[in-house]
C-alpha cells in the first residue's frame, strides 16, 4: 500500500468529508477487489484490508473509514454484483474514480435492523416507479450523488438508484450524531420521486437478499480501517505510558496500566486475525455470513473496550475537549450500531447455528 496521505485534507476544515473522501479516491483506495476490466486493480480483498488499515494508521479518522465503507458496500459493490450492463456502464466507473459518491439508504425513524418494518413504498407508474418515504442516519447523504435506497414494491423490498438531483429527492445534512461526526450523515426524504424503470437496480423484490449480501461485506470490512486507527491509539497510549511518571517511575510500570496495554494489543491483533479471515474467505469464493457478524460484534465491543482502557491511561488528559481519545469511544459506541448493532449480529450467529428462535437471518 503505497497511498499519499501527507495532503489529506484537515478533519476541521469547512469541505473536509468530501475533501477527504475525494482525495482517497484519486490516491486509487476505491479500485481494490475491483476487477481489471472494470478499471479496478484486479486484486484480492487481502489487498483491501491492507490498504484500509494503513489509512485509518495514518488518518485516525473513523468517520472517513465509515463514509469509504458505505460509498464501497453500498453502492459500488451492489452495482458490480447486481447491476445490468447497462447500470454497470453508466454508474461503476465513476463511483470507481470518486466522480460519484454513493451510500445505501436502508434505516427509517421507526425501522432499524427488522427489515419487515420498513415502510418506504415503491409504485409502478408510466415512466418507471413513484417512491415515498423517509430514510434516517444514512451515511454520505449529504455529499452523494447517488444512493442505493431499498423501497416496499408490490409488499417486497426492492433496490432504486436515487439521484440527489431527482424530482422529489431530499438529501439532507441532519440529523447527525455524536459518533464518527466527520461522516457525513442525514436524512433522505422521497416524496412522490419518480425515477425511471432502468433504476430498479437488480431484480424486483430482491431487497432482502442484497441487503444481506451487501452487510455482509461492510461488517466483515468497515473494521479494516478502523484496526489501523486501533494501531494509532495503541502507539499512543505506550508512547504516554513511557512519558508520564507517577512518584519517579514510568506510567508504563504500574501493573494496572501494563494490563490495558496487553490487553488493547491482544484485541487489535484478534480484530486483525477476523478481518483478514473473512478477506481469506471472499477470496476463495466462500461464504461470509457467520464469519462477517463474528468479525462486527467482536470487534465493535472490543473497539469500545480499548477506547475506554485508552482514556483510563491518559487519565484527565484523554477527556480534555478535543482529546482524540475521548472522541475515539463516541466512534467506538458508534460502531457498536451502524451496520446492524451487537445484539443483531448474536442474533444473526444463533440463527445460523440453528437456535435464535423466530429469526430470520434476512433480517438483518
Amino acid at each position: 500500500m503505497n497511498m499519499d496521505l501527507s495532503e489529506l485534507p484537515c478533519k476541521d476544515d469547512a469541505t473536509a468529508s468530501l475533501g477527504r473522501f475525494l482525495y482517497c479516491s484519486r490516491q486509487g483506495l476505491l479500485k481494490h477487489a475491483i476487477p481489471s476490466r472494470h478499471n479496478g486493480y484486479g486484486n484480492r480483498f487481502a489487498d483491501l484490508v491492507e490498504a484500509h488499515e494503513a489509512l485509518g494508521r495514518a488518518c485516525q479518522d473513523t468517520g472517513l473509514v465509515l463514509s469509504i465503507n458505505a460509498h464501497l458496500w453500498g453502492a459500488l459493490f451492489p452495482l458490480l454484483n447486481f447491476g445490468s450492463v447497462e447500470q454497470q456502464e453508466r454508474y461503476l466507473n465513476k463511483l470507481i474514480s470518486g466522480r460519484l459518491v454513493g451510500g445505501h439508504a436502508i434505516t427509517e425513524p421507526q425501522a432499524g435492523s427488522d427489515l419487515n418494518a420498513l415502510t418506504m413504498n415503491a409504485e409502478r407508474c408510466e415512466e418507471g416507479f413513484i417512491l415515498n418515504g423517509r430514510k434516517r442516519y444514512i451515511t454520505n447523504t449529504p455529499i452523494a450523488d447517488m444512493l442505493v435506497v431499498y423501497a416496499r414494491l408490490d409488499n417486497k423490498l426492492s433496490a432504486f438508484i436515487v439521484h440527489s438531483d431527482d424530482d422529489g429527492a431530499n438529501f439532507l445534512d441532519y440529523p447527525q450524531v455524536s459518533g464518527c461526526q466527520t461522516a457525513p450523515m442525514g436524512d433522505v426524504i422521497l416524496e412522490n420521486c419518480r425515477v425511471a424503470d432502468d433504476r430498479l437496480l437488480g431484480k424486483s423484490g430482491a431487497g432482502n437478499l442484497m441487503i444481506q449480501q451487501v452487510l455482509e461485506l461492510e461488517r466483515a470490512f468497515i473494521f479494516a480501517g478502523i484496526a489501523g486507527v486501533m494501531e494509532w491509539q495503541l502507539d499512543s497510549a505506550v508512547e504516554f505510558s513511557r512519558e508520564r511518571r507517577i512518584n519517579g517511575a514510568h506510567l508504563g510500570r504500574n501493573q494496572a496500566i501494563s494490563h490495558k496495554i496487553a490487553d488493547m494489543k491482544l484485541r487489535l491483533d484478534t480484530i486483525r486475525l477476523w478481518v483478514h479471515e473473512c478477506a481469506r474467505l471472499k477470496d476463495n469464493n466462500k461464504r461470509i455470513s457467520l464469519a462477517s457478524a463474528q468479525t462486527k460484534l467482536y470487534a465493535a465491543e472490543a473497539f469500545l473496550q480499548s477506547s475506554l482502557d485508552a482514556v483510563q491511561i491518559y487519565g484527565s488528559c484523554g477527556l480534555v475537549t478535543g482529546s482524540p481519545m475521548s472522541e475515539l469511544v463516541g466512534d467506538a459506541l458508534a460502531s457498536r450500531l451502524f451496520s446492524g448493532s451487537s445484539e443483531v449480529q448474536k442474533n444473526i450467529i444463533a440463527a445460523l447455528l440453528g437456535t435464535g428462535e423466530g429469526f430470520k437471518v434476512s433480517n438483518v
